[in-house]
Protein backbone atom coordinates (compact mmCIF):
# COMPACT_ATOMS: atom_id res chain seq x y z
CA UNK A 1 0.00 0.00 0.00
CA UNK A 2 2.80 2.55 0.85
CA UNK A 3 4.39 1.81 -2.91
CA UNK A 4 1.32 1.96 -4.68
CA UNK A 5 0.07 5.63 -4.49
CA UNK A 6 3.74 6.09 -6.01
CA UNK A 7 3.12 3.90 -8.86
CA UNK A 8 -0.28 5.85 -9.13
CA UNK A 9 1.23 9.32 -9.52
CA UNK A 10 4.24 8.44 -11.30
CA UNK A 11 1.63 6.35 -14.15
CA UNK A 12 -0.26 9.49 -13.75
CA UNK A 13 2.37 12.46 -14.36
CA UNK A 14 3.49 10.52 -17.17
CA UNK A 15 0.69 10.06 -18.41
CA UNK A 16 -0.03 14.11 -18.28
CA UNK A 17 3.34 14.52 -19.44
CA UNK A 18 3.41 11.76 -22.62
CA UNK A 19 4.03 15.24 -25.27
CA UNK A 20 6.85 16.56 -23.72
CA UNK A 21 8.63 13.25 -23.14
CA UNK A 22 8.31 12.41 -26.52
CA UNK A 23 5.59 9.63 -26.31
CA UNK A 24 2.61 9.23 -28.34
CA UNK A 25 -0.19 8.83 -26.12
CA UNK A 26 -1.51 6.69 -27.93
CA UNK A 27 0.63 3.78 -26.59
CA UNK A 28 -1.39 4.22 -22.97
CA UNK A 29 -4.25 3.06 -24.70
CA UNK A 30 -2.77 0.11 -26.62
CA UNK A 31 -0.73 -1.34 -23.61
CA UNK A 32 -1.00 -2.26 -19.89
CA UNK A 33 1.51 -1.57 -17.12
CA UNK A 34 1.94 -3.91 -13.73
CA UNK A 35 3.92 -2.41 -11.21
CA UNK A 36 4.58 -5.06 -8.57
CA UNK A 37 6.52 -4.33 -5.58
CA UNK A 38 6.78 -7.29 -3.03
CA UNK A 39 6.31 -6.33 0.52
CA UNK A 40 9.23 -8.64 1.23
CA UNK A 41 10.87 -8.32 4.83
CA UNK A 42 12.09 -5.13 4.32
CA UNK A 43 9.75 -2.53 6.31
CA UNK A 44 8.55 0.17 4.45
CA UNK A 45 8.09 3.24 6.51
CA UNK A 46 6.80 5.29 3.64
CA UNK A 47 6.75 6.42 0.07
CA UNK A 48 10.49 7.05 -1.05
CA UNK A 49 10.79 5.56 -4.81
CA UNK A 50 8.11 8.36 -6.59
CA UNK A 51 11.33 9.45 -8.81
CA UNK A 52 12.77 5.87 -9.27
CA UNK A 53 9.34 4.31 -10.41
CA UNK A 54 8.86 7.61 -12.39
CA UNK A 55 12.14 7.35 -13.89
CA UNK A 56 11.96 3.56 -14.65
CA UNK A 57 8.58 4.08 -16.75
CA UNK A 58 9.44 7.45 -18.05
CA UNK A 59 12.62 5.28 -19.59
CA UNK A 60 10.19 2.20 -20.53
CA UNK A 61 8.01 4.52 -22.60
CA UNK A 62 10.89 6.09 -24.29
CA UNK A 63 12.86 3.45 -24.96
CA UNK A 64 15.77 5.43 -23.25
CA UNK A 65 18.61 3.79 -20.96
CA UNK A 66 18.95 5.39 -17.77
CA UNK A 67 22.25 5.81 -16.62
CA UNK A 68 23.95 3.46 -14.74
CA UNK A 69 25.87 3.35 -11.03
CA UNK A 70 23.39 6.02 -9.96
CA UNK A 71 20.71 5.97 -7.28
CA UNK A 72 17.86 7.99 -6.48
CA UNK A 73 15.43 8.56 -3.45
CA UNK A 74 12.55 11.03 -3.18
CA UNK A 75 8.96 10.84 -3.87
CA UNK A 76 7.14 12.68 -6.40
CA UNK A 77 3.83 14.87 -6.44
CA UNK A 78 1.43 14.65 -9.33
CA UNK A 79 2.81 18.26 -10.45
CA UNK A 80 6.24 16.60 -10.69
CA UNK A 81 7.47 18.40 -7.83
CA UNK A 82 10.09 15.94 -5.81
CA UNK A 83 9.53 15.88 -2.06
CA UNK A 84 11.98 14.70 0.88
CA UNK A 85 12.29 11.41 2.56
CA UNK A 86 13.98 9.82 5.19
CA UNK A 87 16.96 7.41 6.67
CA UNK A 88 19.26 9.27 3.88
CA UNK A 89 22.35 8.48 5.94
CA UNK A 90 21.50 4.72 5.56
CA UNK A 91 20.73 4.95 1.89
CA UNK A 92 23.95 6.74 1.43
CA UNK A 93 26.04 4.90 3.14
CA UNK A 94 24.16 1.35 1.14
CA UNK A 95 24.99 3.09 -2.26
CA UNK A 96 28.42 3.87 -1.59
CA UNK A 97 28.87 0.40 -0.29
CA UNK A 98 27.10 -0.77 -3.67
CA UNK A 99 29.76 1.65 -5.34
CA UNK A 100 27.39 4.09 -6.51
CA UNK A 101 29.10 7.08 -7.52
CA UNK A 102 25.93 9.42 -8.07
CA UNK A 103 22.81 10.14 -6.02
CA UNK A 104 19.82 12.15 -6.61
CA UNK A 105 17.70 13.27 -3.61
CA UNK A 106 15.28 16.34 -2.95
CA UNK A 107 17.07 19.39 -2.78
CA UNK A 108 14.80 19.14 0.83
CA UNK A 109 17.44 16.58 1.80
CA UNK A 110 20.51 18.67 1.24
CA UNK A 111 20.60 19.53 5.22
CA UNK A 112 19.82 16.07 6.12
CA UNK A 113 23.34 14.90 4.04
CA UNK A 114 25.42 18.34 5.71
CA UNK A 115 24.78 16.31 8.13
CA UNK A 116 26.51 12.93 7.27
CA UNK A 117 30.30 12.40 8.31
CA UNK A 118 32.64 13.74 5.58
CA UNK A 119 34.49 10.62 5.23
CA UNK A 120 31.40 8.31 4.87
CA UNK A 121 30.10 9.98 2.04
CA UNK A 122 33.78 10.91 0.62
CA UNK A 123 33.73 10.45 -3.48
CA UNK A 124 30.42 10.82 -4.04
CA UNK A 125 28.55 13.10 -6.14
CA UNK A 126 25.01 14.49 -5.01
CA UNK A 127 22.71 15.81 -7.48
CA UNK A 128 20.03 17.81 -5.58
CA UNK A 129 16.62 18.45 -7.45
CA UNK A 130 13.50 20.26 -7.01
CA UNK A 131 11.17 18.68 -9.98
CA UNK A 132 11.08 15.59 -12.29
CA UNK A 133 12.68 17.53 -15.07
CA UNK A 134 15.90 18.12 -13.01
CA UNK A 135 15.76 14.64 -12.44
CA UNK A 136 15.83 13.77 -16.20
CA UNK A 137 18.12 16.15 -17.02
CA UNK A 138 20.67 13.21 -14.49
CA UNK A 139 19.26 10.09 -15.61
CA UNK A 140 18.56 10.43 -19.40
CA UNK A 141 20.52 13.22 -20.53
CA UNK A 142 19.91 12.47 -24.77
CA UNK A 143 16.52 14.04 -25.98
CA UNK A 144 13.82 11.27 -26.93
CA UNK A 145 13.58 10.18 -30.62
CA UNK A 146 10.08 10.37 -32.07
CA UNK A 147 8.31 7.17 -32.34
CA UNK A 148 5.18 6.08 -33.51
CA UNK A 149 2.78 3.68 -31.81
CA UNK A 150 3.60 1.27 -33.99
CA UNK A 151 6.54 1.43 -33.71
CA UNK A 152 6.67 1.32 -29.92
CA UNK A 153 3.94 -0.91 -29.63
CA UNK A 154 4.89 -3.86 -32.05
CA UNK A 155 8.20 -5.63 -31.85
CA UNK A 156 10.32 -5.62 -34.54
CA UNK A 157 9.49 -9.50 -36.44
CA UNK A 158 13.61 -9.49 -38.17
CA UNK A 159 11.61 -9.20 -41.59
CA UNK A 160 12.70 -6.67 -44.27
Amino acid sequence: EVMKESAVIAMAFLKAHAQELGIDYRVFEQWDIHIHVPEGATPKDGPSAGITILTALTSAFTQRKVRSNLAMTGEITLRGKVLPVGGIKEKMLAAKRAGIKDIILSEENRKDVEDIRKDYIKDLRFHYVSDFSEVLAVVLPIAPAKRSVARQAKPSSGKK
